[in-house]
Parts: structure tokens; sequence; C-alpha cells
């Protein structure tokens, strides 16, 4: 793990510094870094996805414990720093993470294959959301997520019926997976430091999910929150099959995730699912 001091005497070396614009905030307490890749349990021969590795310090970590570790980057100069680094030790993916919003880079799927793996990241914040639900919803071999996250969106992960930050995202993971708070992470553990707090998670894949029709609870969810203070009888009408009657007066924030897959499987069957 790099210091303060090492980090930019490396990125010094290579003519780089930290860029806004890709949200590049440097991890460098080295107790959180060993923290996520101790809640991770990989080991040596596990494939592990390291999504904006930037200058190498958790790779360096995951190697050194014999994992399989593929790495996908968008910043040009640290592929570059990466490549001098590790050579061929990993497989370096330069790039978006995502091919559009509801799409991983084909590089990454093909890389990945079939096999398991998990998710070991300090992520970038603007692409935690829509990569996390990604592997959760159409990425089955990812059995976990063990990353560093904006505070506001672990909240939301993990939150339940009835709290103020509970809403489609919470009810998506608690519907496939466990979370669970590994470390609160504050702005000086980065650099540069970020104006917001950040924390560690872990997001492991449930043996037993409540609905094996990923689309149907996202579109059911997404429609019921749109108006999230109306009754779920006004956001998804009157003439939604309900499993229970009862549901239609109450709001989607009261509604546990296995009620909201509940209610996926009644619009799967009456197939209302593209009409939402």
């Amino acid at each position: 793990m790099h210091t303060l001091t090492e980090l930019r005497a490396l990125l010094d070396t290579h003519g780089l510094a930290p860029r806004k614009s890709l949200g590049q905030n440097f991890l460098i307490d080295a107790n959180l870094a060993r923290k996520l890749v101790e809640a991770s349990a990989v080991g040596a021969g596990d494939a592990v996805l390291e999504v904006g590795p930037g200058a190498g310090a958790l790779t360096e970590t995951l190697l050194e414990l014999g994992c399989r570790v593929i790495a996908c980057e968008m910043d040009a100069g640290l592929c570059a720093l990466l490549r001098e680094r590790f050579g061929g030790r990993i497989t370096l993916i330069e790039g978006d993470c995502l091919a559009g919003k509801h799409k991983l880079n084909p590089a990454i799927v093909q890389a990945v294959g079939e096999s398991p793996f998990r998710l070991v990241a300090n992520l970038p914040y603007n692409a935690a959301t829509p990569l996390m639900t990604l592997l959760l919803l159409e990425t089955p071999n990812c059995s976990g997520m063990f990353v560093t996250i904006q505070k506001e969106v672990a909240d939301r992960l993990g939150a339940g019926p009835g709290s103020k930050d509970y809403g489609p995202l919470s009810v998506i993971v608690g519907a496939f997976a466990s979370v669970r708070r590994i470390a609160l992470a504050p702005p000086e553990c980065f650099w540069p430091r970020p104006q917001v707090t950040s924390a560690m998670v872990a997001v492991e894949r449930r043996p037993d999910p409540l609905t094996d029709d990923p689309s149907a609870l996202e579109a059911v969810t997404q429609r019921a929150f749109q108006q999230r203070r109306k009754m779920l009888g006004s956001s998804l009408g009157r003439g939604f099959p309900w499993p229970d009657p009862e549901m239609a007066a109450q709001r989607p924030e009261e509604l546990s995730p296995a009620q909201f897959a509940a209610l996926a499987q009644a619009a799967r069957r009456a197939g209302l699912v593209d009409a939402i």
C-alpha cells in the first residue's frame, strides 16, 4: 500500500496527477485497504474484478494473495503505469467499466467468463450505483462486492423499509444480496480529499434470491418509487393484480423487498411488465 509520499512520487515519475474529471481519489489508508481485502476473503486462484485500480495499491495486495486480477481503468496514463508495474500479471482493460447505462464493458464480460468472481475495488463514485446494480441483476457469477463507495450510497444499499434512505436500490439489493458495513472512510483517508465521507461495504449474493426475474422487479420498483409519496394504487394503477389488496393503500417505502418481489411476480404473470 502506498503512503501519500510514495504515491505522489510514483505519479510524478510518470507525469501524472489526480484527475478531478474522472473522480480520482486514491485510497492512502493502509489499515482500511487491509480491512477491505480481508473482508472479501479472496485467496490464491480467486478471480477478482478491480474497477478503478488507480496506481495499483490494491492490485498489488491482491496479486500477493495469488488472485487472478482483472483490472479496468479509464485513465490512459494510469494504464501505462499499471502495465509497467504488473505487465502480464494482470488482465488490464483500458476503458469504461460500462458500455452504456445498462451494459457492462464486453471486455470485462469476456475476461471474467462464466467462472465465479468478486469485485474488490475503491470505486469511482459515478460508477458505483450502475455497476453494482448490473453485477447484481445480470451477472450471477459475481458472488460478492467489497467496495469503497460514497457513504450516502452505502446507506441506500443497506436501508430497510420505512427509512429515509430506502428506495429502488435498497429493494434490488435486498432481493439478491445481504449488506454489511466494513468501515467508514473519512476524507483524510484519500488523496486528494473528497468532499464527502465514504464507506466500505460488503454486498454478498444470497443463495436464495427473492425473485428469478430481475427485470420485472426493477421495472415495478422504479415505477413505484417515481412518486414515492403516493399510494401504490395510484402509481401502479387500480387494475394491478395485487397479491394482497392492502398493498394498494400503502406507500412504496412501506413494502419490504419480499413484497416487491411478489408484486413483480404478479405483474409478470399478468403480462404487465413491459407496460409498466
